[in-house]
């Protein structure tokens, strides 16, 4: 199992839930709405405390989010992961040997078909669904693709986690901290 049964992957949105995510016994983090001038820090310290870090390509401030920047986030910042809406960047971190997390949006039935497209043409690692709170959307993709389903955004209670988990989800990424316990 790629996440080494993590069902809670908690997801850090703050420079002060640094301190927090640290105490909790969670082998992956999620690093949202960073700045590129802080990364190498707070990478380091979060693997001094044995974290292993998936990166959100695309909330890195002050980084163009293409096959150059994520070049520089395999090489130079070195997470062990890429999440991603982008092809380019999911294609860079796979040629890396990063985990790589396609995250999609649904909004309506044309994102859900075009998202299977991409995912033909990425095979990413892990599929991040938001909103998380659609067991039949979560069950329905992990059908048909065999990828494993991350569930995130709009998870707010230990049930809508349950739920998500019973409807075929690996883990659930949240940034309430009341759920990183569970």
């Amino acid at each position: 199992m790629l996440l080494h049964n993590s069902k809670i992957l908690p997801a850090i949105r703050d420079l002060k839930e640094l301190d927090a995510v640290v105490k909790y016994d969670h082998e992956y983090v999620v690093l949202l709405n960073t700045h590129i001038g802080q990364l190498k820090s707070i990478i380091a310290m979060l693997h001094q405390h044995q974290k292993k870090v998936l990166l959100h390509a695309d909330l890195v401030q002050g980084l163009k989010t293409d096959e150059y920047a994520a070049q520089f986030l395999c090489r130079d910042i070195r997470p062990e992961g890429l999440i991603s809406t982008r092809k380019n960047v999911l294609l860079t971190a796979k040629k890396h040997h990063l985990i790589t997390v396609q995250r999609l949006f649904l909004l309506d039935s044309i994102a859900l078909e075009s998202s299977y497209n991409m995912m033909k043409a990425i095979q990413p690692d892990c599929i991040e669904v938001l909103p998380g709170v659609m067991p039949h959307i979560i069950q329905e993709i992990y059908e048909k693709t065999s990828i494993p389903v991350i569930a995130g955004g709009l998870i707010r209670t230990a049930a809508e986690v349950d739920a998500a988990i019973e409807a075929g989800a690996t883990a659930i990424t949240t940034s309430k901290k009341e759920l990183w316990h569970l």
